[in-house]
């Protein structure tokens, strides 16, 4: 086997553990290349293309000793990282990309190869695209939770919590009414947060094409709860291209009414759960420091207000 190239970081990824991050980050982000090449060699992996990364994380298309054909993809330890891991065990490649291997100190994992340079974005027919993540959902969601994830209940009361002191930072009146409005929402929700296992982050762009299925979901950072907070990824992709196309509010309806249909779910409950998800975003942009509620927030909350 030939030894392993020199692993350049792109900048993109040093930028987003530099630029936000302290020492851990930084030292993190440093050893990288060494990390990368020290389990090139302990898993007897050969590189098979070029650097690929996300905001997060480094991935190595390669080949295992049998020539079978992997992804090597290292990320800084962290709660979400872990709760991935034991979400793939759970699922063992059941409408995911299967966990091959890991390393429990790095966190690396070593995952079956999916085509990169295809999503589901690709598909052209929104129904069509949008009934194929509904199916790969459903399947995540019939595994049963495994222990060790942190729950939808402990979520949502978190941000309950958050409300008062964000709700201040609004600029507008109307987006401080908007604001608890979503939260009262989530306070009738909160005593029944559900039980199922969630991607928490399943769009077009987290669908690859795949061998072993037409179709793969990536990326999980699973969390327990109901199905409904598994929604807004969905509704929300693509949405510069739907909000320049003008069809913002009609497409979103008809995907919310698609999912629920194919994972059937009660529509008023599935349509709170989303608002909660809206609440989410908007805490975490206040704590950026924005002072107004994102346009595609509201766009999303408006265009389901028929099931509220």
């Amino acid at each position: 086997m030939s030894p392993p190239l020199d692993i350049e970081v792109p900048d993109s990824l040093v930028a987003s553990y530099t630029g936000n991050g302290g020492e851990a980050e930084r030292a993190w982000i440093a050893r990288l290349p060494d990390l990368a090449a020290e389990l090139l060699g302990r898993w007897g992996l050969e590189r098979d293309g070029g650097v690929g990364s996300g905001e997060a994380a480094l991935v190595l298309p390669v080949r295992r000793a049998d020539g079978a054909r992997a992804a090597l993809k290292l990320q800084m330890p962290r709660a979400e990282t872990a709760a991935a891991l034991i979400g793939l065990r759970a699922w063992n490649g059941d409408g995911i990309v299967r966990l091959l291997d890991h390393d429990p100190e790095s966190g690396a994992v070593l995952l079956e190869r999916l085509d990169g340079s295809r999503t589901l974005t690709s598909v052209e027919d929104d129904d069509v695209a949008m009934s194929t993540l509904a199916a790969l959902m459903a399947r995540l969601h019939s595994v049963p939770a495994p222990e060790g994830l942190r729950g939808l209940g402990d979520v949502a009361r978190d941000m309950l919590a958050s409300v008062p002191a964000a709700g201040a930072a609004l600029a507008d009146p109307t987006d401080r009414r908007r604001l608890h409005g979503w939260a009262s929402t989530v306070a009738e929700l909160v005593r029944e947060p559900g039980d199922r296992m969630l991607h928490w982050d399943l769009h077009y762009d987290n669908v690859l094409a795949a061998e072993r299925e037409p179709w793969l979901a990536i990326d999980p950072e699973p969390l327990v709860g109901d199905p409904g907070f598994d929604l807004w990824p969905a509704l929300d992709t693509g949405w510069e291209e739907l909000r320049s196309a003008g069809t913002a509010h009609r497409v979103v309806r008809r995907r919310f009414d698609l999912l629920t249909e194919r994972l059937d779910l009660d529509r008023r409950r599935a349509a709170g759960w989303t608002l909660a998800r809206l609440l989410q975003n908007t805490l975490w942009d206040i704590e950026d420091g924005r002072t107004a509620i994102d346009p595609s927030q509201t766009a999303v909350a408006e265009a389901l207000l028929p099931h509220l």
